[in-house]
């Protein structure tokens, strides 16, 4: 399928439990090396009562089945989340979400990666990004070393 037949639309409340499943079979997938902190429901209330009030939460979907999501935090200037459903990598998805976040951003991001993430780390280095600060994971709940990335519009 090509990205032209996936729809990019706002998450509305209703779409905050397929967002939370999706986050999960994602990280999941790309991030096994993470520890299990937050149970399912915990995942699903997270979503569902904080990242949807806090963030402009957009969706990508084929066949009305979400296959991507991003989270732009407007108050923090942050991207706070991006993730495809696993099998949905390098068709372009993620490009077009990261775009509309751009559109949104008003001209600057910064976002957070885990240092072990060097597909995340290719994927936003492509798209302008450049490190900025490299954590020991003292700082995030997994322990796991980061590294705090910033886009600028030129």
């Amino acid at each position: 399928m090509s990205t032209a037949e996936t729809e990019l639309r706002p998450a509305g409340s209703s779409d905050a439990l397929a967002i939370a499943e999706l986050f999960t079979a994602s990280r999941h997938d790309a991030l096994p090396y993470l520890p299990e902190l937050h149970d399912d429901d915990d995942t699903r209330h997270h979503f569902a009562n904080v990242v949807m009030a806090r963030c402009a939460v957009w969706v990508a979907v084929e066949h009305s089945r979400i296959v991507g999501f991003m989270a732009w935090n407007a108050g923090s200037g942050h991207l706070d989340h991006l993730y495809l459903l696993p099998g949905y990598y390098r068709r372009g998805i993620g490009s077009r979400l990261l775009d509309k976040a751009k559109a949104l951003s008003g001209g600057k991001i910064l976002l957070y990666a885990f240092q072990r993430n060097a597909r995340a780390r290719a994927f936003y280095e492509r798209h302008g990004f450049r490190a900025t600060w490299f954590g020991d994971g003292a700082e995030n709940e997994e322990r796991e070393p980061d590294v705090l990335y910033e886009w600028r519009r030129e």
